[in-house]
């Protein structure tokens, strides 16, 4: 009712207020030409004039209530139109749309094409170059769900399944086309994107024509803190931003996107907003017109109306609405035909800028019962009000099945419904309901509720050559491939399916996000019972399944199931037969059956069989049985040999008889019982308590180790790596060995590495002399690490001892023994009787036995007796020295039986034949003799009784490798400690071996070089018991000399004791050379006093209170002075170890020692100090004399006493090292001798001393006579005599020259040292060395440090046009001689000539060569010409002015006086000095490490290279080119190279490489010597013949030298390949190409270049881009050198590059380009002086003095003040150089007059006087300076250059002068300080 009173007030027409007046007129005026329709405003229907009463009041009633309903209406895709604007939410996001919200639950799409014009033109960029662009976003970077978007109806069109769909755009020239530049005001809120990024801000395409945006960085800060997370704004960035100020009419519009001022925007009547401009997103205060259940309209913006439907309301305010209250609404559309505009009232829409939330719903696709109705809307739908309290909605369509069926009654509130929650609208944060019963009841309603794996029915809609399209769902399709129409492959898909088929389906794939879903209709698959695989951890070890075959390679199949996941399927499991060819048996898209062996999910690998259980009934019982089957990893399990394979045992675990591999290495812990056990073990054996290791691919891999059993028995295996702690120690076995280190792997499958270092306590040389694969070992972790399933072990016996070594020792023999003893068993279960007699025989047996034949080596072979085939033979050792004869009967003994050849060892010694009865006692130490060694264990022999005992060769089960010097022989000594005291079943004792220390050597070896120092001094001692003595330290006793050693006399005392006197003790005072023990003779009778006791066994002096003092060899000594002390006082009891005497002796110390041998392996001379004091003499520390040392023994005799200095200790500390020539420190001036250990070709030697020192010889100081071929006497290992020059560094400086080893030789030194520029003398003739060719001359070395320069004049009389015949005819290290022209000692310069009119010798040119001698003078004096010009004259084809112009020149030049004649050559030491890094650096650091000096200083004119240079210091080139130059600027080289390639050659007269005969000529001199070789005699072929073979050895030794200059393309890869950063290397490989004017090739090194330098070397860099530069100057266009311009600015520091360009364009003569590019860079970089300046400089070349000028005023405008006298300051310097020298000296003169303590402005003026004025001038300069009132300091450095003045250029009065006047200053000075 009260809308029809709404509608018609009673008492007629209602009286219109003011404001409503106001209101009617704009609204008609905007809505003139508009058609009006049914959703047209109220507002517009009651401002139409008709009169009322002409209408029935019932119609009326009727319309009016439509029309408020009509009017409410919510939107509909029926309501929308094309270029209508909307605010929309981002809903989805995907990589090319976004899916938009738009309000009352519609949505929306946006291609990726319409975000903005600037990120559409990045796409099309990406598309065309085919790989991402770095500054390309993607959307989901861009957009995130939740974001307000304003967006325009792009375009309404029908799907293909016939739905309506909404195109969207959110350009902002689509959205803002309504707004136009002068509309723009400030404060108004706009949506734009961010179109490019600059230095101070962002451009915004706001979209309005005319208007171009900005957005400064500081208005941006908040905003990238707070919601970009701190990233900066990426082109294409949606942003919302408020108009800060509008400059131009709208031209230039300021933004901010400042979150307080977005989201507080409101629009105001001043923003001037009309109904065709007003846009959707802004906020507005408005007043509620009328208030209905529908909605409300609201009055905005004064004029307009607007209507706001129920779902747009505050929910909180639903219901409390009333006329005229004041309202902040948000627009959200506006249609542009009729102009409705609809607005919301949620609080989320009032605040600009800030995403919606997303409502906390239950989720998609849930169904829900009994839902109440809460309202119901006739045309729009009916809303419901869920559990949790909040709206939901559902529309007209989706009340009903259809509409017949629909029944309004049923939606009254209250009522109670059925539905299904199918999306969620964020605009209205309403949840959108289905009362459709298809809806409520369909299997999914979205991608995301499709599981791979899982069953589907579909219809079938359309039949593609892609496949078949499956309706799943109403809004889902799914996709069938090809290959999944059936278990076959099938061509005719349409035969079978048709559309609307009813289909089931299973699910392969289904990806929600891309709306992707791909199923399969193989029968197999859908109708499979077996567990489907949808994810790698589903697929455990032993599950079967069906899956179908993605690919087939040769090394088996692919095999994929659900979701993705695949597997292999290896060759050896796609049959249980070989299959050699898997492509011809299996297809694509074949459904197979498999296995899954395992899986790492991690990883996601996985391994397949088709191998299944064979038998189809087994299958069905195998699946309760297959876990009890399955055999675990640590499971110990009995086994039975199936057959022999080349590396181990096939075997049947059983019960089941699984197969399974028992390699070689896994049967038993002992390396050498494997074998054996493998050789012995038959098919059909069974072996108990065998261990399975690992389980992969179906193979069980077992192991037989007990160590690893028992350890897995004892739960002692760590299964994981959170279980392993550093410090454990587990038993493992060696997996595999590699160069650094071993691989352990432990019987749970985990591994380790033992790196190198820690794998053993020895030194490791090779790893597989340590350890062997498959080895069982101890190993202690050191380290974990959990993350990459990593550890690293140590296996060094000193980390894994296992407790007692003789326990480990004893369990590890009686373990092997057990286990051969079990392969004796087996051997007597064979038929044959030879085995079963080898079987039965033990070691310990004595035969009766015939001998066969004495072998050659004098071992015995025995007649086989009773059983054919059996061997038994003694070795020449066990035949005991016996006489024996074939046929002979003797009685032996067994030792050992090799049960692998099948061979008895026996010995004949009657000791062990003859065994005595004697008791012996478990745990005593018994004397041994080795008698058989085994791999891991030894037979010996006790001395007492002949019982055989084995013994473990290893206390340890690492413990394998052994020094040869550690290895036990036979024969040998040892002590062994009993554990059994009856042989057992093995025939042996069992015993473990005492300390190494205690081993004896065996007797017969006597002079063999092994035996060690006093080995054989006791015969008796070693075998026979020792007599116990009751002696003790200082006794006296009387003997009988028994027998005299070199070092030692043995005496025999009474009771038969023995005792040593050693050399040491005999006399007080030794004569050096005499042999003390000569003085006595055997059988006189001495008297001793006891001074100590040495072990019997060990040798050492043992201390009196020890146990075993009373076993010992008395030491006694017969020294008068020891004899006359009183007996026990004298003597100190306490005895010293040898190590702590040894730290008595000092280095320096001089020593009495005694000969005891010469080692000659060794090369040293054994002496002996004191008894246990031992030392050694090498043999180049013996003597200075090469006589001695060619033959030692000759001058020492064994037992002679030397006297010798004390150098060292041995590193094993047992030894001191001696010297008999002195102290032997290698200090400054002393002599020694070394050996040669290399020869440095052209170099040098270096030579090694005794102690480690190394020292260098130069080539200079081989000899005191220099020779062609210095290096060509001295071999390796050769010995020197050596002077050592210098001891400074790491390295000696060494000369082998005769006047410094020998000076007492005082003969004449044909070649003096010469060690600096110092020693060089002008005119001297000295002979030297060449270094190398470079451009301007030739390097020749004069001593080690000293290199002087020939220039090319100054080389030969001849000028050869083949620079290559200086290289053929002037290799490195040929010897000549020169004549010193000057010498610089200020500059380190020599300037030197190889003329024969100089030297006196012959031409370093043949003359047979018939080279031309120089036609010109001019030539002579500049070789400039001649190396740079020839090539630019070329180009010039002007004949005749090239000719006067050399005329001229030489001719001004002769006129020159001699100073400045050498002018012209200065640019070119600056040039050398500028080339980076030519010569190798070795050759750099040979030039004088020792003197860095400068570059020479400005006054210095002398034209020779400074070759005292650093490092790779390139020498800044400060001096401008001399007057002369100013006409041709082209001939400074940019880069000098030493291929000799110019840059500036024309393309014209580059020639094409030609094969290296030398340059061609046309003229006729360098033909008539080819003729001439046509007739040629027999010798002179002969000659050639020698010469070409001496060439061709020439050129192999070029090309192995690292110095040799590259040739070819190869050559320059090999080089830029080891050095990739190094410029000058590409530039030489660019300039290479350009000798064979290849200039495509040349770019492309270069852009090469480019790529590889690294990013970090920017001047290497920076040089490769001059050089393209430059190249494209040349021979690109004006367009090619401009593009590798702007690359390089881009690339490089700006105005380096700039400055470069401006050099490469002035030195090719382009000014009018130089002049463009300075101006340019004046405007670009007017705050760098360094342009002024070279644009200073380049004017004043050019001529334009006055430009120059006004030149330098320009720059001290532009430049701050600071710099004003340094800019002044250079411009006068070039105008001293370039221009007017009075000008300069104008400009200097009134810039001291402003500054006069400028002592820097003060020495340039100096300077440039000094060049270019006269004497007087610098003398008056000179006048002023020192009587500047400066500080002291100062005063002192201007004093210094006015003395060095004079010097050079004034007398001996004017320098008195100099000094009287600086004293005057002085005292005047202290004078002032005295008042």
């Amino acid at each position: 009712m009260a809308t029809v009173e709404e509608s018609f007030p009673r008492g007629g027409t209602r009286k219109t207020h003011k404001s409503e007046k106001a209101l009617r007129q704009p609204v008609e005026q905007d809505n003139l030409f508009d058609i009006s329709t049914e959703e047209d405003s109220t507002k517009r229907k009651k401002s139409q004039k008709e009169p009322a009463k002409t209408k029935k009041l019932k119609i009326e009633k009727r319309e009016s209530s439509k029309s408020v309903r009509e009017k409410f209406e919510i939107l509909s895709i029926e309501s929308l139109c094309e270029g209508m604007r909307l605010l929309g939410c981002v809903k989805e996001v995907n990589e090319l749309e976004l899916v938009i919200s738009l309000p009352n639950g519609l949505q929306g799409f946006v291609q990726v094409t319409e975000i903005c014009d600037a990120y559409t033109k990045k796409l099309n960029e990406q598309v065309a170059q085919e790989e991402p662009l770095k500054d390309l976003v993607l959307l989901p970077e861009l957009f995130s769900p939740g974001m307000l978007v304003r967006c325009v109806v792009s375009s309404l069109g029908i799907t293909e399944r016939g739905k309506k769909s909404v195109k969207l755009s959110l350009n902002p020239k689509s959205v803002n086309k309504v707004l136009s530049a002068d509309a723009l005001k400030p404060g108004m809120l706009l949506t734009g994107t961010v179109s490019s990024l600059e230095d101070h801000g962002y451009l915004v395409d706001i979209g309005v024509s005319g208007a171009r945006a900005f957005l400064p960085v500081q208005k941006t800060q908040e905003y990238i803190r707070q919601k970009n997370k701190g990233a900066k704004l990426k082109v294409g960035q949606y942003l919302n931003c408020i108009i800060e100020e509008v400059k131009g009419n709208g031209g230039v519009v300021s933004l901010s996107v400042d979150h307080s001022e977005v989201s507080t925007a409101i629009a105001t009547e001043e923003q001037n907003w009309t109904l065709n401009n007003l846009l959707p997103g802004l906020v507005v205060k408005a007043q509620v017109q009328k208030a209905t259940p529908l909605g409300l309209t609201l009055n905005f913006l004064s004029f307009f109306t607007g209507l706001v439907d129920f779902m747009h309301l505050d929910p909180k305010k639903a219901g409390t609405y009333f006329s005229n209250q004041a309202v902040k609404a948000c627009i959200l559309c506006v249609h542009p035909r009729t102009r409705t505009v609809r607005l919301s009232l949620r609080p989320v829409f009032l605040q600009p800028g800030r995403p919606l939330t997303r409502l906390s719903s239950q989720h998609l696709g849930a169904v829900l019962d009994d839902v109440p109705v809460q309202g119901f809307f006739n045309k729009a739908g009916a809303t419901f009000r869920l559990n949790d309290g909040a709206l939901a909605y559902a529309r007209l369509s989706h009340l009903s099945d259809s509409k017949n069926t629909f029944n309004p009654e049923a939606f009254k509130p209250g009522n109670t419904h059925k539905c299904r929650i199918i999306d969620y609208s964020p605009m209205d944060e309403l949840v959108l309901l289905s009362l459709q019963t298809s809806i409520i009841e369909a299997q999914y309603l979205r991608y995301h509720d499709i599981k791979p794996g899982a069953l589907v029915k579909g219809t079938v809609l359309t039949i593609k050559p892609y496949g078949i399209l499956v309706k799943v769902a109403e809004y889902i399709r799914g996709l069938v491939p090809p290959m999944h129409l059936a278990d076959i492959p099938m061509k005719n898909p349409e035969k079978k399916y048709h559309i609307g088929d009813e289909v089931m389906c299973r699910v392969l794939l289904c990806d929600p996000e891309a709306k992707k879903l791909m199923m399969t209709l193989k029968k197999t698959l859908v109708e499979s019972k077996l567990p489907a695989i949808t994810c790698y951890a589903d697929a455990k070890p032993g599950l079967q399944t069906h899956g179908f075959i993605l690919r087939v390679k040769d090394y088996g199949c692919i095999v994929k199931f659900y979701n993705d996941v695949q597997g292999l399927v290896p060759k050896h499991e796609l049959s249980a037969e070989y299959v050699p060819d898997p492509e011809k048996v299996f297809y694509t898209g074949q459904v197979v059956k498999v296995v899954v062996l395992n899986c790492e999910p991690s990883k996601e690998r996985m391994l397949l069989s088709f191998k299944l259980l064979s038998d189809p009934e087994k299958e069905r019982v195998g699946h309760s049985q297959k876990k009890r089957k399955a055999v675990h990893i640590g499971q110990l399990v009995d086994v039975k040999v199936l057959e022999k394979s080349t590396d181990g045992l096939e075997v049947a675990v059983l019960p089941h008889n699984i197969p399974a591999f028992l390699p070689t290495s896994h049967l038993s812990d002992h390396v050498a019982n494997g074998p054996l056990l493998y050789h012995w073990l038959q098919a059909g054996d069974t072996l108990h308590r065998v261990l399975c290791l690992s389980q992969s691919e179906g193979h069980v891999l077992l192991c037989r180790k007990p160590a690893l059993v028992s350890t897995v028995e004892g739960g002692q295996d760590p299964k994981g790596f959170s279980e392993i702690h550093p410090g454990m120690l587990l038993i493992g076995f060696v997996k595999s060995i590699k160069d650094y280190g071993v691989f352990v792997q432990f019987p749970s499958g985990l591994s380790g590495l033992a790196p190198k270092a820690i794998m053993s306590d020895k030194f490791v040389t090779s790893t597989r002399d340590h350890f062997v694969e498959g080895q069982t070992v101890v190993a202690k972790v050191t380290n974990v690490d959990e993350e990459k399933q990593r550890m690293l072990l140590s296996l060094r016996l000193s980390d894994c001892s296992m407790g007692d070594l003789a326990t480990t020792s004893l369990l590890l023999l009686s373990q092997c023994l057990e286990e051969r003893q079990g392969v004796r068993s087996l051997m007597s279960n064979r038929d044959s009787v030879l085995i079963q007699t080898l079987a039965e025989m033990t070691p310990g047996m004595v035969l009766d036995l015939e001998v066969q034949e004495v072998l050659e080596d004098g071992s015995v072979v025995f007649c086989e007796g009773p059983v054919p085939g059996l061997v038994l033979r003694a070795s020449k050792y066990h035949r005991a020295g016996q006489e024996v004869q074939s046929g002979q009967k003797k009685k032996v003994v067994i030792l050992n039986v090799d049960m692998l050849k099948l061979e008895v060892h026996v010995s004949l010694c009657h000791d062990l034949v003859n065994r005595k009865t004697k008791k012996l006692k478990k745990g005593s130490e018994y004397q041994a003799i080795v008698q058989h060694l085994e791999e891991s264990f030894a037979v010996a022999s006790l001395v007492e009784t002949g019982h055989l005992a084995a013994f473990s060769l290893t206390s340890h089960l690492n413990d394998t490798f052994r020094f040869d010097s550690e290895k036990l022989q036979v024969g040998q000594g040892v002590s062994l400690t009993l554990k059994t005291t009856e042989p057992g079943v093995t025939g042996l004792l069992l015993a473990v071996e005492g300390p190494a220390a205690k081993r004896t050597m065996r007797q017969t070896r006597k002079d063999s070089e092994t035996v060690d120092e006093d080995d054989e001094v006791y015969p008796a001692v070693v075998v026979g018991t020792v007599k116990k003595h009751t002696l003790s330290i200082g006794d006296m006793v009387t003997g009988t000399v028994k027998s005299i050693k070199p070092t030692h006399v043995v005496v025999t005392l009474e009771d038969g004791i023995i005792g040593c006197i050693h050399a040491s003790h005999i006399l007080d005072d030794v004569p050096e050379g005499t042999s003390p023990t000569a003085k006595l003779k055997v059988g006189k009778t001495v008297t001793a006093r006891v001074i100590g006791g040495r072990d019997m066994k060990t040798f050492k002096f043992l201390p009196i209170s020890h146990p075993r003092f009373i076993r010992t060899i008395p030491e006694l000594s017969i020294r008068p002075s020891e004899l006359e002390k009183d007996s026990h006082t004298a003597l100190n009891t306490h005895s010293v170890s040898p190590l702590e005497k040894m730290k008595q002796y000092q280095t320096g110390q001089t020593v009495t020692c005694f000969l005891k041998k010469y080692n000659v392996v060794k090369k040293w001379l054994e002496v002996e100090i004191a008894p246990d004091i031992r030392g050694r003499i090498p043999m180049l520390l013996t003597s200075l004399s090469f006589k001695v040392l060619k033959h030692p023994d000759k001058k020492f005799r064994i037992g002679q006493a030397l006297k010798a200095t004390v150098v060292g200790r041995d590193p094993s500390k047992a030894f001191l090292c001696l010297s008999l020539t002195g102290p032997h420190k290698l200090e400054k001036g002393e002599v020694a001798m070394g050996r040669v250990v290399k020869v440095n070709p052209k170099k040098g030697l270096t030579v090694s001393f005794p102690l480690g020192k190394i020292g260098r010889v130069s080539v200079f100081h081989m000899s005191d006579s220099y020779s062609e071929t210095p290096l060509e006497d001295f071999t390796l290992q050769q010995i020197v005599r050596c002077y050592v020059l210098s001891a400074a560094g790491p390295v000696l400086t060494l000369s082998l020259r005769s006047s410094r080893t020998n000076p007492e030789t005082k003969s004449k030194i044909p070649d003096p040292e010469i060690n600096s520029v110092q020693d060089v003398q002008e005119g001297q003739l000295l002979r030297g060395y060449v270094k190398s060719i470079q451009p301007h001359g030739v390097l020749f070395g004069l001593g080690p440090s000293v290199v002087g320069l020939a220039q090319y004049p100054h080389v030969s009389q001849y000028s050869p046009s083949q620079k290559g015949l200086y290289n053929k005819y002037l290799p490195e290290g040929k010897l000549l001689t020169a004549k010193v022209l000057s010498v610089n000692h200020q500059s380190n310069l020599v300037e030197l000539s190889f003329l024969p009119g100089d030297t006196g010798k012959p031409d370093v040119f043949p003359a047979s060569l018939g080279l031309p001698l120089p036609k010109q003078e001019g030539r002579q004096i500049e070789p400039e010409e001649s190396d740079h010009k020839g090539e630019e004259e070329k180009e010039q084809k002007k004949n005749q002015k090239k000719k006067e112009k050399r005329n001229q020149k030489g001719q001004e030049e002769v006129q020159l006086p001699s100073k400045e004649k050498k002018e012209p050559q200065k640019p070119q030491a600056k040039k050398q000095g500028k080339r980076p890094r030519l010569e190798s650096r070795s050759e750099q650091e040979r030039m004088n490490k020792k003197q860095k000096k400068a570059a020479p200083s400005e006054e210095d004119d002398s034209g020779v290279e400074v070759y005292y240079r650093e490092g790779e210091e390139e020498i800044e080139e400060t001096s401008v080119l001399p007057k002369q130059k100013q006409t041709r600027p082209a001939e400074v080289p940019r880069l000098q190279l030493s291929s000799g390639f110019v840059w500036d050659v024309g393309l014209d007269s580059l020639t094409p490489a030609l094969p290296p005969r030398g340059d061609s000529s046309d003229s006729e001199e360098d033909e008539k010597p080819q003729q001439a070789t046509q007739k040629k005699s027999k010798k002179e072929r002969e000659l050639e013949k020698q010469k070409a073979e001496k060439e061709l050895s020439r050129l192999e030794e070029a090309l192995m030298d690292p110095r040799r200059q590259p040739e070819s393309a190869d050559d320059f890869d090999r080089l830029v390949l080891s050095s990739p950063n190094s410029s000058i290397l590409w530039v030489q490989y660019m300039a290479f190409h350009l000798q064979a004017t290849e200039i495509e090739k040349a770019r492309a090194v270069a852009e090469r270049a480019l790529k590889t330098i690294s990013f970090r070397e920017e001047q290497e860099k920076l040089n490769v881009w001059v050089a393209l530069l430059n190249l494209e100057n040349m021979y690109g266009s004006q367009e090619s050198l401009n593009k590798v311009f702007e690359r390089a600015v881009q690339y490089n520091e700006p105005l380096k590059v700039f400055l470069q360009l401006a050099d490469i364009y002035t030195k090719s003569e382009k000014f009018q380009e130089a002049g463009e590019l300075y101006n340019r860079m004046l405007k670009r970089f007017r705050q760098e002086k360094t342009v002024w300046i070279k644009y200073g400089a380049f004017l004043l070349r050019r001529g334009q003095a006055g430009a120059s000028h006004r030149a330098m005023q320009r720059a001290l405008d532009c430049l701050p003040s600071k710099e004003h006298v340094d800019v002044i300051a250079k411009f006068a310097q070039l105008e001293f150089q370039l221009g007017d020298a009075e000008r300069a000296k104008a400009i200097f003169e009134n810039t001291l007059s402003t500054y006069p303590k400028r002592t820097d402005v003060w020495s340039v003026y100096i300077d440039m006087t000094i060049k270019h004025g006269s004497q007087k001038e610098v003398r008056d300069i000179f006048e002023r300076v020192i009587h500047l009132s400066l500080a002291p300091k100062r005063m002192k450095f201007f004093f210094k250059r006015y003395l060095d003045y004079e010097k050079q250029h004034g007398t001996e009065k004017d320098v008195q002068a100099v000094k009287a006047k600086a004293l005057e200053y002085v005292e005047a000075k202290s004078s002032l300080l005295e008042d």
